[in-house]
């Protein structure tokens, strides 16, 4: 964070395919930079009134109650909430596993500006910067083991800064995009917690989460 600035972060996570620790452990090392995380791992304890507590929420988790309970918990009600959030000036920065799940949850896909559609098995994958955004700032390309998602693109107004490659082609794997009052930003890599962990990975965290606070 900028000196002097803190900010409370909430933080949504944890499903059968990908456990919250991962991104607890990849959050920790940006407890020094000023921010605090409030982590939600079990959606039984969701509270739609306390989304605004937060200017902004990470969300990294597919439609799973928990990692141990597989029931869809994205509710009607509860995509209409997020949809508030962000209107209303609220931020979401979505990581990896938070675009997965939700294809049958249109208002919440129509939202986040993308569609998950598949991943071939854990590879070898380029994270690249395609230009200059706040996002990218001092990130240079980096390889590590991860889930190569692959996207669809439902939104025309998205800003995409970076994208994926490995054997299987190249993806979209880092965009931004407005809605009313608020930001969204997406980050498909992450699914292990060395891509978390990876020195232009923390950059990049730190950077979304400063883009989506508005510092």
């Amino acid at each position: 964070m900028k000196e002097g600035v803190s900010m409370k972060i909430g933080v949504i996570c944890d499903d059968y395919w990908h456990p919250g620790s991962v991104v607890e452990a990849g959050l920790a090392p940006l407890k020094e930079t000023g921010l605090e995380f409030s982590i939600m791992k079990d959606a039984t304890n969701f509270a739609i009134e306390k989304m605004q507590e937060y200017p902004v929420i990470i969300f990294s988790k597919s439609n799973h109650v928990s990692a141990t309970n597989r029931e869809k918990w994205m509710t009607s009600e509860i995509q209409q909430a997020f949809v508030e959030y962000i209107e209303t000036g609220g931020s979401l920065l979505v990581i990896h596993s938070g675009i997965a799940g939700y294809g049958e949850e249109k208002v919440f896909t129509n939202l986040i500006g993308s569609t998950f559609l598949q991943h071939p098995e854990q590879c070898p994958v380029t994270i690249q910067p395609l230009k200059k955004h706040p996002i990218t700032a001092e990130v240079e390309n980096f390889i590590e083991k991860d889930e190569h998602y692959f996207v669809d693109i439902i939104s025309e107004d998205v800003d995409v800064f970076m994208i994926t490659t490995s054997k299987h082609g190249a993806q979209v794997g880092g965009y931004t995009r407005h809605q009313g009052k608020g930001k969204i930003a997406v980050l498909t890599p992450g699914h292990n917690q060395e891509v978390w962990l990876h020195p232009n990975y923390q950059k990049m965290l730190k950077n979304a989460i400063e883009w989506c606070g508005g510092y």
